[in-house]
């Protein structure tokens, strides 16, 4: 088996468009949950969410025609893969053959905006007011296939779609490709625009969705006051490599992909298991994958939605899976706090936040925690960043229909 490690990192988010402006945000405890600016709000039961700001795509090198031609959520995967490729400097010709590079970035939801735009168009003009370029622009897999337009990637492309686990299993498997020796690197993540109005009415109807109207009272994981999470938007974006392939030219490596565990519930399309079995299981095969021994220092980056039953059930996941006395010696946070829930593209910049804590030895906080859940009762970092020198990460990523996702990362 090949080893697999992290090159280039590159990222749209609430808190900023780029790693740094991300990062930053998140050890200062930036909260970037806000009234929504895009589009009035005022007739939805709900009113805030974490927008991505001040995003034009020109700034990051697409040009008009894909500008004209590519739903938000696919420029966001866009402007994040060009980030990551400059970050890593992997050339392709040079550094890998075309045919050895491959894609695998998510969606939850996909083009959802365009399809609200063209569904309006038509019942304004009937069949003839949808545009021809409907489809390519609606489907969740048009991302992944327009960043390996871009940057000639001929090899595997397997744009996964899991929910809010999306990002976490899209780098998960771009993994597993080049350790099992099918691609020599991987353009991977998960971009995700869906703060429209047919959205947050699905997602409040459903009674997922808090309905608080304070911002800074909204994302509250692990808090006895959680009523549901937050929606948002932006796109997480890593270049994985072969290791021999990348210590060959050089490069700066963040952190090394050692582990992968991927588990169902079978049990609820949205509500989670209450003995948190599969959740158990998956989070098991990832610490196991990587060599995980107690006594090592670990960073949890939690799911952490802020929803009633993910919050409990995720804490009893962490207990089970680990033994309860190094539970307790983990480090966890839910950076949701901040960002909001990205959903298909949450898990790929929560692992993002892995590989910088790696790099750092700093761990961003849980913001707002001030009235903590009993039933939650592990260390979750509240309200300001550490230091603290993991040497194992692991990302935690549970989606409707019961889908559960697990990366480990170890630091290199």
């Amino acid at each position: 088996m090949k080893r697999v490690v992290i090159t280039g990192l590159g990222c749209i988010s609430p808190l900023g468009n780029s790693v740094e402006t991300l990062w930053n945000g998140l050890l200062d405890g930036r909260c970037a949950i806000d009234f929504i600016r895009s589009f009035d709000a005022s007739g939805l039961p709900v009113k805030i969410a974490a927008e991505v700001k001040d995003f034009k795509p020109e700034d990051f090198g697409i040009d008009r025609p894909m500008i004209r031609h590519n739903d938000r959520y696919a420029l966001y995967a866009l402007a994040a893969a060009k980030q990551a490729m400059r970050d890593s400097g992997l050339e392709v010709g040079k550094d890998v053959d075309s045919t050895r590079l491959g894609c695998a970035i998510g969606s939850g939801v996909g083009g959802i905006q365009t399809l609200c735009r063209e569904h309006s168009s038509m019942l304004e003009n009937g069949s003839r007011g949808v545009s021809p370029l409907f489809i390519p622009e609606m489907i969740a897999n048009i991302a992944s296939g327009n960043v390996a337009i871009l940057f000639h990637a001929e090899g595997p492309n397997l744009p996964v779609v899991t929910a809010c686990a999306t990002g976490t299993h899209s780098i998960g498997e771009a993994y597993r490709m080049i350790r099992e020796g099918r691609a020599d690197a991987m353009i991977t993540g998960g971009a995700e625009a869906a703060v429209c109005e047919i959205a947050i009415s699905g997602f409040a109807n459903s009674k997922a969705l808090t309905t608080s109207e304070d911002p800074m009272a909204a994302s509250l994981p692990f808090d006895a006051r959680r009523k549901g999470f937050v929606i948002g938007e932006g796109a997480g974006i890593m270049v994985l490599e072969d290791y021999d392939i990348a210590r060959r030219r050089g490069a700066h490596i963040y952190a090394e992909v050692c582990g992968y565990g991927n588990s169902c519930d079978a049990y609820h399309y949205t509500a989670p298991r209450a003995d948190a079995k599969s959740a158990t299981n998956c989070i098991k095969w990832a610490l196991e994958e990587a060599g995980y021994r107690e006594g090592e220092k670990v960073y949890i980056n939690a799911h952490g939605t802020g929803t009633p039953l993910n919050d409990k059930a995720e804490t009893l996941a962490i207990k089970q899976a680990f033994g309860l006395e190094a539970a307790r010696q983990a480090v966890i946070s839910s950076t949701k706090s901040m960002t909001g829930h990205m959903l298909g593209a949450t898990g790929a910049i929560e692992l993002l936040i892995c590989a910088k804590t790696l790099q750092t030895g700093k761990v961003a906080p849980t913001i707002h925690l001030d009235e903590p859940d009993p039933e939650c009762d592990l260390d979750y970092t509240p309200h300001v960043a550490r230091d603290y020198d993991a040497a194992l990460t692991i990302s935690n990523s549970f989606g409707f229909g019961g889908q559960n996702a697990c990366v480990a990362l170890r630091k290199f």
